[in-house]
């Protein structure tokens, strides 16, 4: 629906511009500030340090700082034990190379780092940087299983280093006017929530070869990618009391767990699924809210949906209210790719490395998001709904 086809009421309107301007960011930082008299103080410019760039989220937010240097992050250090892409974000951002991460850990002119090493060394790395009093970024999921998230909480914890996950959707504009409408009271009661999250990777030749695959790595693309959906329902709602999940392997077995859908239940509501697929080549809605007095939809929220051709001036937000039975479309618009929105991340990652801003997903919040993601592993393997309380998913 083009914005020309889209009536808005002035109430409404009026509570559009007021939930951009007081998105739920600026609305965090400033209650950060008052309750934080001594809040840690950073210089100008943060030095950092990369350690491993398996995640390609990672090589994003290096071409935005390099490329905006008043964000204030200096990327002066890389490791990685891969030989070829260390030489490659040498030849990209110039970062003076190393062979050991603990010798990056112990150079005094890096005051943080990004870990964005392949999933299964997470706990190793976040251990070693915190241990060395670094600011630590770490690139999802968390870990592999509850066990190792448990030693990362530990270490953030028992060091006190700033902390935080590096989640975009949590600071993706669209997003939190999402999270705004539903916290006004607006729409009343929210019934049901649905993120729809997809890639085509599983479409891609020899997509099977990727480190994402290699067991002593990772796991498979469910805890690897689908975590951003689940992370997303945490965000706006929770913690949930259940998961009833499916998820199957249908179209290359190499490539597992390529299309799933999970069903987290919230005590009296509202329900919230995750639906996720992995060979998905092309799609246009990715967010649905159902609630007592209106909607909200978002398209073009995902690769699928972002990357391909969509009509000119569509409408990438917008919400109903049975009170005045018309469509409201916001004035953010949608990025014209999904790097635009990976890319986006950079900016808070900034503030909060500057120490301007609290975390954008704590220590604790990123267990939980892992909780949620292997829960759907037990309900599968068991073929029940599991409580996030069972025992069973830490055996996942």
């Amino acid at each position: 629906m083009s914005n020309d086809n889209v009536l808005a009421h002035p109430n409404l309107a009026n509570n559009k511009r007021r939930n951009t301007q007081m998105d739920e960011r600026q609305k965090v930082r400033k209650t950060f500030e008052k309750d934080h008299s001594a809040v840690r103080t950073a210089p100008l410019f943060v030095n950092l340090g990369i350690l491993g760039f398996a995640h390609g989220h990672v090589n994003a937010y290096c071409t935005r700082w390099r490329e905006c240097p008043e964000m204030g992050i200096n990327i002066v250090a890389g490791w990685d034990h891969d030989a070829t892409r260390l030489e490659k974000a040498v030849t990209d951002y110039g970062v003076r190379p190393y062979t050991e991460a603990d010798a990056l850990l112990a150079d005094p002119n890096v005051q943080a780092v990004i870990i964005a090493a392949e999933t299964s060394l997470h706990a190793d790395l976040v251990e070693r940087a915190a241990a060395a009093g670094k600011a630590i970024v770490l690139q999802k999921p968390m870990a592999l299983t509850l066990p190792e998230a448990d030693r990362i909480v530990a270490a953030v914890e028992r060091s006190g280093v700033p902390f935080t996950m590096a989640w975009q959707m949590r600071v993706d504009p669209q997003n939190m006017q999402i999270k705004a409408l539903m916290q006004s009271g607006e729409l009343g009661r929210v019934f049901m929530v649905r993120r729809r999250h997809g890639l085509s990777v599983h479409l891609w030749p020899n997509f099977e070869q990727m480190w994402h695959f290699n067991p002593a790595l990772n796991r498979d693309i469910w805890v690897d990618d689908a975590a951003h959906a689940i992370d997303f329902i945490l965000w706006l709602l929770g913690e949930p009391e259940t998961v009833t999940a499916e998820i199957v392997s249908l179209h290359d077995p190499r490539v597992p767990m390529d299309n799933g859908i999970a069903v987290f239940r919230y005590p009296g509501g509202p329900l919230a699924e995750v639906s996720c697929s992995f060979v998905c080549p092309a799609m246009e809605n990715t967010v649905e809210v159902i609630a007592e007095k209106g909607s909200i939809v978002q398209n073009y929220g995902d690769p699928p949906s972002c990357n391909v051709p969509r009509p000119a001036g569509a409408c990438g937000l917008k919400w109903y209210t049975v009170a005045y039975k018309n469509w409201t479309c916001s004035d953010i618009p949608s990025p014209a790719n999904h790097g635009e929105r990976i890319a986006g991340l950079a900016g808070p990652l900034a503030e909060f490395l500057r120490g301007e801003c609290p975390p954008i997903a704590t220590v604790e919040e990123g267990r939980a998001a892992l909780r949620m993601t292997l829960a759907c592993y037990a309900s599968v393997r068991e073929g029940r709904r599991v409580r996030l309380d069972d025992p069973a998913i830490a055996q996942v």
